[in-house]
């Protein structure tokens, strides 16, 4: 039993099991890792995923401000988002949008320089949209309890 437990093995085997999507990208945002959780949170096979921009799963009006982030991240080898939280929307094969959160590690080589970034993924969408449904019925309850407004004297 021990012999099949090796650290290699180990890492693989939870990379491959754990449900949230595990991704890692290179330092020019290319597919490398795409994990059974990125399957089945995104729709894309690995086969389909690997060797592709990460575009795939970014709505394409963050481009922009991703990429500037992404490149910046490469260059300075520092991200706040190995330990804070990203809530960000993504895309999915079918088109659809879908809130997510992650958290980015980056990998390094002996020189130091950064190779690339592994973010572990979780889709939020279903307590997003709760969150919203309950800051609406909030607004709309406190609207309700605002004071009717006093009519001035020579108004009555």
């Amino acid at each position: 039993m021990n012999s099949l437990l090796t650290h290699q093995w180990l890492c693989e085997s939870i990379v491959e099991q754990v449900p949230l999507a595990i991704i890692f990208g290179d330092r020019e945002g290319i597919v490398r890792l795409w994990n059974k959780g990125a399957e089945a949170m995104f729709g894309w096979t690995a086969d389909e995923a690997l060797g592709k921009s990460m575009e795939m799963i970014i709505p394409e009006k963050h481009w922009p401000r991703h990429w500037e982030g992404y490149f910046h991240v490469m260059d300075t080898g520092t991200t706040k988002y190995g330990t804070s939280v990203l809530a960000v929307p993504a895309l999915t094969k079918d088109g659809r949008r879908i809130s997510v959160e992650f958290n980015v590690a980056l990998l390094k080589g002996p020189d130091g320089r950064v190779l690339g970034a592994a973010a572990s993924i979780q889709d939020v969408s279903a307590r997003w949209e709760r969150d919203k449904a309950l800051r609406a019925r909030l607004a709309e309850l406190e609207a309700k309890l605002k004071p009717a407004p006093v009519p001035a004297k020579d108004e009555t």
